[in-house]
């Protein structure tokens, strides 16, 4: 008689915490230890391979979906003790709740970048591409579910399956797209504001239609069910819309701008979430839909939404997605794509996927009269696949819907699609520069000084806007004047982090950069700060934000100051000020920053070294009382500086002290100083003395400019002179001063960027409360003397570096 076979033991549950090796216990035999490290190690693949993969421009979507295939039984998961060792089965459940966490909380931030009014907005033209982008995908995904039914994925629900293959390949991935287009700069162009519009169409669309997809994918088999699901889900969401938006709009208008968010609002919020998740789970459509239906409601304006992000962003973004990506890839075993049959099914779900999107898009873009090199562009960035992709293909995999080898074929379309996108839009779309008709003034020194001076002042953070302002103020000039324009440009970093493309949201039409016109309500801050200056002021002030990657700022800066005419782009130096006095770096990289722009830049340049002028505040043009000086030494970026004192002069509350080197003639050889009263024709004079002799004849009928001349021997004295006028509000230099005296300073220079005299100025050993503004002349040529430095400043900073 047989035996019985011995009855099945399932291994003991997980402990939370080990009591420690001393005690004999194996810290990976625990639930918390071994996600530890499960987390440690995906944290550390996927940051190298993006950091790998950066020179090739691709979104970090794509490195984590790669990192968690390398986890899986795909690469490293072939060994056996690895994988039982660092993943073992008991895990699994810790290991996709964590997963599952993090992604309701990240879908909550998705539903954030969604802005219902934008979608109202869509004009026609973005609709249709949007609806052609879905339909076309969706009839061909459901044309290739009928060949993967015949060969691999035979004896699965054909219903559900249809709608899983339509969904999984007429997707767009909104984050993911939005990201590519910020990073190649496209946000502002035609075809990167109707990407962005339809792409926001399909990711609502591609919600609904995997809401549809997971209520016929059931347990059971009764349409009725099917229908209970998507009549419950509808309900929820037509709830949400009538009792969320007032509950939100309440806390958003409790919460001011500046002001902290109260805890109780964020705390309230994030409830709200997962109450939201937990009720759609229960009626059978996933806990995401509900996190994502929060976020699309939370109003955007205002610093709550904000807030959220801020509290929420970092932790999920930086910790829990990540384990998505493994819990993903640990599904995925491209070893199961064997033989001919299943590698021409992988091509085929590529060609169809790429062929439907791609071809639908082109189709009626050209019906919608879009450029053809446009069309095709907007075709591929519409191809774009991601995280919501693997959501979807996720859920079919664990609702028995997609096998195995189908799971791991659809997850590797995705990253094929998602991994071309950049470099075929960067070889197809080159956006033709804005034709750019060659302007005159180019600088503020000119003949005709009555013409309008225009200028671009950039700004990182509220702390420079006082100063600024004050800035702005002094140099109107006089009513005279077709008066001063001002475009100030505040520069925000395109980080890694998710929130950078809300930031985009915030400034209207996803502009980069984008000019807010006088008409446009804007509660933000340094928007409200401008506007009201210009309300008080004769100065035309358009306030502005350019989001970019550090790296490629000064592009931004340039270009905007080519479109928009500038005589004179003003830079934040790169240190601020602490309260001993002493200079401390506020980001190395705004340096690369400030002396891209001085080498490329199309007008002249000025950096200013803020130290408070005028205080913390802005000072009406009746309380201005400033003394400026202006260090004339000679040269191109001297003259630049002596013409821009010459306007400030112009300010009533403004003292002018122009104060000229020149060199001891027994130093000098005998060499004979020009009498700049002498009546001999200017043309004769060297453009120095001519400025200087139109200056002189200035301050016989205006009280408010002083001259003086100093002869000096040597550096050491020409520090002493300049130290004689430390007690003024502003000093005025030149970046490369010419002449004999500035010969005998010292070149070389911490800060190259800023010049001889501007680095003497804010040495420690020279104590003033005194702003420095040290300006760059426009030369289509810049002399050797000034490129060497700053080229020379940027080798010594990476020798340093490393």
């Amino acid at each position: 008689m047989a035996t019985p076979a011995a009855p099945l033991k399932c291994p003991p549950p997980m402990k939370a915490t080990s009591n420690g090796v001393f005690q004999g216990d194996d810290p990976l035999d625990y639930a918390l230890p071994l996600a530890i490290v499960q987390i440690c190690l995906v944290l550390v693949l996927t940051r190298v391979l993006a950091y790998l993969l950066r020179p090739l421009r691709q979104p970090r979507v794509v490195a984590e979906i790669i990192g968690g295939i390398l986890l899986g039984p795909s690469a490293l998961g072939r060994n056996e003790k690895y994988l039982h060792t660092i993943f073992p089965p008991k895990s699994l459940t810790v290991l996709d709740t964590l997963a599952n966490f993090g992604l309701l909380f990240f879908l909550f931030l998705v539903g954030l970048e969604l802005d219902p009014k934008s979608l109202r907005r869509t004009g026609k033209k973005a609709l249709c591409i949007a609806v052609a982008g879905i339909s076309l995908p969706f009839v061909l995904g459901i044309g290739t579910s009928f060949a993967l039914r015949a060969t691999i994925s035979k004896g699965v629900n054909q219903g559900p399956f249809l709608v899983f293959m339509g969904v999984a390949l007429s997707i767009t991935a909104f984050p993911v797209l939005a990201r590519i287009l910020a990073e190649l700069k496209l946000l502002t162009t035609d075809v990167g504001r109707m990407a962005m519009s339809a792409a926001a169409v399909n990711d609502v669309a591609a919600w609904i239609l995997l809401a549809l997809a997971i209520a016929l994918s059931g347990t059971t088999s009764s349409p009725l069910i099917s229908l209970w699901v998507l009549l419950c889900g509808a309900g929820f969401v037509i709830l949400c819309i009538f009792i969320g938006p007032p509950i939100f709009k309440w806390m958003a208008r409790r919460c001011s701008d500046g002001e902290h968010v109260d805890e109780i609002y964020v705390c309230a919020t994030l409830a709200a979430i997962l109450a939201a998740g937990f009720v759609t789970d229960t009626i059978g459509i996933h806990a995401l839909f509900g996190a994502f239906v929060l976020g699309v409601l939370v109003p955007k304006e205002g610093p709550f939404a904000g807030a959220l992000v801020e509290k929420v962003e970092d932790l999920v973004s930086g910790l829990f997605l990540p384990l998505y990506f493994v819990s993903s890839g640990l599904k995925t075993n491209v070893a199961t794509i064997q033989g001919a049959q299943s590698w021409g099914l992988l091509v085929l779900v590529i060609f169809t996927s790429c062929f439907g999107k791609i071809v639908g898009t082109i189709v009626v873009s050209l019906l919608c009269k879009m450029p053809m090199q446009e069309a095709l562009t907007l075709g591929f960035l519409m191809n774009t696949k991601g995280l919501v992709e693997l959501i979807v293909l996720n859920i079919g995999k664990d609702r028995g819907v997609l096998n195995d080898q189908t799971f791991a074929i659809m997850v590797l379309m995705a990253l094929f699609t998602t991994f071309i996108t950049t470099p075929i839009v960067i070889s197809i779309y080159k956006p033709a520069k804005l034709a750019v008709t060659e302007y005159k003034h180019r600088t503020i020194e000119r003949k005709d000084t009555s013409k309008q001076v225009r200028m671009l002042t950039c700004f990182y953070s509220t702390r420079n806007i006082p100063t600024l302002i004050n800035l702005i103020e002094v140099s109107r000039g006089t009513e005279k004047r077709e008066g001063l324009r001002v475009y100030a440009m505040h520069l925000m970093e395109l980080s890694e982090r998710s929130s950078a493309i809300l930031m985009v949201h915030k400034v209207k039409r996803n502009g980069l950069p984008f000019w807010n016109k006088g008409e446009v309500a804007d509660s933000n801050q340094v928007v409200v700060a401008f506007e009201t200056f210009e309300h008080l002021s004769k100065v035309s002030i358009r306030p502005t934000t350019a989001i970019s990657p550090m790296n490629s700022m000064h592009e931004d800066i340039i270009t905007s100051a080519e479109r928009k005419r500038v005589a004179m782009i003003i830079l934040p130096f790169h240190k601020h000020q602490r309260l001993d006095g002493h200079f401390e770096t506020t980001r190395t990289d705004l340096r690369h920053v400030n002396r891209r722009v001085l080498q490329h830049a199309p007008c002249s340049v000025g950096i200013l070294v803020d130290r408070g002028l005028g205080g913390a505040s802005h000072v009406s043009a009746s309380n201005v009382d400033f003394t400026i000086t202006i260090l004339f030494f000679g040269g191109h970026d001297d003259r630049e500086a002596l013409a821009y004192g010459v306007r400030m002069a112009e300010h009533p509350g403004v003292t002018l002290v122009v104060v000229r080197f020149v060199v001891d003639p027994e130093v000098a050889g005998g060499s004979v100083k020009i009498d700049i009263n002498q009546n001999s024709s200017l043309e004769a004079q060297p453009e120095d003395e001519v400025l200087l002799s139109g200056l002189k004849q200035r301050i016989s009928k205006d009280g408010s400019i002083k001259y003086e001349e100093r002869t000096i021997k040597d550096g050491a004295e020409t520090f002493e002179a300049i130290k004689s006028y430390n007690r003024c509000n502003l000093f005025l230099v030149g970046r490369m001063p010419e002449g004999q005296v500035v010969a005998a300073l010292n070149k070389k220079s911490e800060c190259p960027e800023l010049g001889p005299i501007g680095n003497l100025l804010i040495s420690s050993e020279f104590s003033t409360t005194a702003s420095v503004l040290v300006v760059q002349q426009y030369r289509s040529q810049l002399s050797q003397d000034s490129l060497s430095s700053l080229e020379d400043g940027e080798s010594s900073e990476g020798n340093e570096s490393n």
